[in-house]
C-alpha cells in the first residue's frame, strides 16, 4: 500500500480473489493522489474499515467470503459515518443487481471482465470532483 497522502482519495477495496486484490491494488498505486488505505475480503472487515478510516471511496465486490456487498451498503445506510462513493466491481452485471445497488447508494457499476480497464479513470473523476468541491 501506499504511503499517507494529503488530501489523497482515500479508498478501500472490498474483494475476495487475492489475483484481482493484487492488479486492483496496483493499478490504484500508479494514479496520483489516490491511496489505497485497506483491502478487506468480508462483509464485517468492510464495514469496520469503514468506520475505522476515513473513506472517500469504496470498491465493493457483490459477493465476498462473508456477506455481500449488498449488505454492506445496507450496514452503511444505518451507521452515522459519512457514506463513501460506492463503486461496485462484479462478475455479476445482472441489471436487477445494478438497480439493487444504485438503489442502496452505489455512484458505479462496473463489470469486472468488461470494466476493469475503466477503474482507474472513475477514481480519477472521483478525485477531480472531490477537489474541485474542497477547492470550491
Amino acid at each position: 500500500m501506499q504511503t499517507t497522502i494529503n488530501n489523497a482519495l482515500r479508498v478501500v477495496l472490498v474483494e475476495d480473489s487475492r489475483v484481482l486484490t493484487e492488479r486492483i491494488a496496483e493499478a490504484i498505486s500508479q494514479i496520483s493522489n489516490v491511496e489505497l488505505v485497506a483491502t478487506v475480503d468480508s462483509e464485517p472487515a468492510a464495514l469496520s474499515a469503514v468506520k475505522r478510516s476515513n473513506v472517500d471511496v469504496l470498491i465493493l465486490d457483490l459477493h465476498l467470503k462473508q456477506g455481500t456487498g449488498f449488505g454492506v451498503m445496507r450496514a452503511l445506510a444505518r451507521v452515522p459515518v459519512r457514506p463513501p462513493c460506492i463503486v461496485i466491481l462484479t462478475n455479476y452485471d445482472l441489471p436487477e443487481y445494478k438497480s439493487a445497488a444504485m438503489a442502496l447508494g452505489a455512484r458505479y457499476f462496473l463489470d469486472k471482465a468488461r470494466d476493469y480497464d475503466r477503474l482507474p479513470d472513475v477514481l480519477k473523476e472521483i478525485s477531480d470532483t472531490r477537489h474541485a468541491t474542497l477547492n470550491s
